[in-house]
């Protein structure tokens, strides 16, 4: 499961979606994740589903690949799936005793929160499965460039979020190669309950937080010998610059959003 972890990775191709500029990125992913919360009815998941369909097919990255970080969060799925099963008050569907508490608007809400999870997830990995952590830092920066005008260091908010996520892979790998190490001294991390499985977790977790500040030490001698002191009087040497893909890229997203707000509106 470890190693099923898709958030934070990147995937190298040679595709639209990897070519488009990092701030349409951002607003595409937030906004999708806004309309996900916003969508009201079948029809408006169904065009959420076809987007992010259509989204994935241009970015050539394998959907075996994306769906291998479903994994991650099976169990929070199914406890969320459960409690609106169980419950929702309404009609039940079966008067047979635990089943009685199963209605069909819980059952409908089960379904829509399932598809809601699902779609976020694989949606927020599009986004740094086609971006590289230095563009993303770009784009943040720049996207949220207003903010300096309050006196909020965005350079440095947008560099703590990208190391965070060039950290995940890294640390996965790192976790990885620890419970390898591990199994073949004898330790089991599979067999046994719940429990046993959480206890079998602690003695990897010593060496990991070890590994991790060391890194984040290394990391930050590496930053002060080469002088970086966060954005003061820094240049860029890719600026971002809007192309004619990205511009309708934001016409294809806000015809998106358009719909989705038309079809739930209709809906109610």
């Amino acid at each position: 499961m470890i190693r099923d972890i898709t958030i934070g990775q990147y995937y190298a191709a040679d595709s639209i979606i990897h070519k488009l500029d990092p701030r349409v990125k951002l607003a595409g992913t937030m906004l999708y994740i806004i309309s996900l919360f916003t969508a009201d009815g079948p029809i408006c998941y169904l065009l959420a589903v076809f987007a992010l369909a259509s989204v994935i097919h241009l970015s050539t990255v394998p959907f075996k690949f994306m769906a291998r970080g479903l994994k991650s969060i099976v169990i929070i799925l199914l406890i969320t799936v459960s409690f609106n099963l169980f419950l929702t008050p309404g009609t039940s569907i079966i008067d047979v005793w635990l089943l009685r508490h199963i209605t069909w608007e819980g059952l409908e809400k089960a379904v829509y929160m399932g598809i809601r999870l699902i779609l976020l997830i694989l949606g927020s990995s599009i986004m740094t499965l086609t971006t590289t952590p230095n563009a993303l830092t770009d784009g943040l920066e720049k996207s949220l460039g207003f903010l300096k005008k309050v006196k909020i260091p965005v350079h440095e908010i947008a560099m703590t979020m990208s190391i965070a996520l060039r950290f995940i892979p890294i640390l996965i790998e790192e976790t990885d190669k620890i419970m390898k190490a591990q199994t073949a001294r004898g330790a089991d991390f599979e067999s046994g309950g719940f429990i046993k499985k959480a206890k079998a977790m602690v003695p990897l977790l010593v060496p990991l937080f070890i590994s991790a500040f060391r890194r984040a030490s290394d990391l930050a001698m590496a930053m002060e010998a080469r002088c970086y002191h966060g954005d003061e009087n820094r240049t860029k040497m890719k600026p971002l610059k809007y192309a004619a893909i990205d511009k309708k890229a934001y016409g294809c997203l806000l015809l998106y959003i358009v719909v989705m707000v038309a079809l739930a509106v209709m809906w109610k």
